[in-house]
């Protein structure tokens, strides 16, 4: 498959992960599930602090102490991401057409880092 195209999906896939975001806080005039993007912004960060930039150490058995925590902040802020709008939705602050808005922006972005993941591993990169 050409480069290019895989990474025009992979753009279009953020992209439309980044407006359902948006649109989630737009529709029902409410600014509060805007905090889940915060979690977008948490969730890699373990990946480029101890795991050197790479997906790779996600998959593997091997590592040390650092792999292991890097895999613990990992899947802690990629829960956030759900658990974020599930409370908001509990505490009344935001409606459930915005949490269920949220949950399908969370999908298509761990869709969106699971093929880049993928296309990663094949050599033509």
């Amino acid at each position: 498959m050409c480069v290019l195209t895989v990474l025009a999906g992979l753009a279009f896939m953020f992209s439309t992960s980044i407006l359902l975001q948006i649109l989630a806080c737009a529709l029902y005039n409410n600014w509060w599930p805007m905090l889940a993007a915060l979690m977008y912004v948490l969730v890699p960060m373990p990946c480029l602090f101890f795991g050197g930039g790479s997906t790779q150490f996600l998959t593997s058995r091997d590592g040390g102490g650092w792999f292991n925590a890097a895999k613990f902040l990992t899947g802690a802020s990629a829960m956030g991401s759900i658990a974020i709008p599930a409370i908001l939705r509990h505490a009344g602050l935001i409606e459930t057409g915005a949490m269920f808005i949220e949950f399908t922006s969370f999908f298509i972005l761990v869709c969106t880092v699971m093929c880049f993941h993928r296309a990663t591993l094949d050599e033509d990169w």
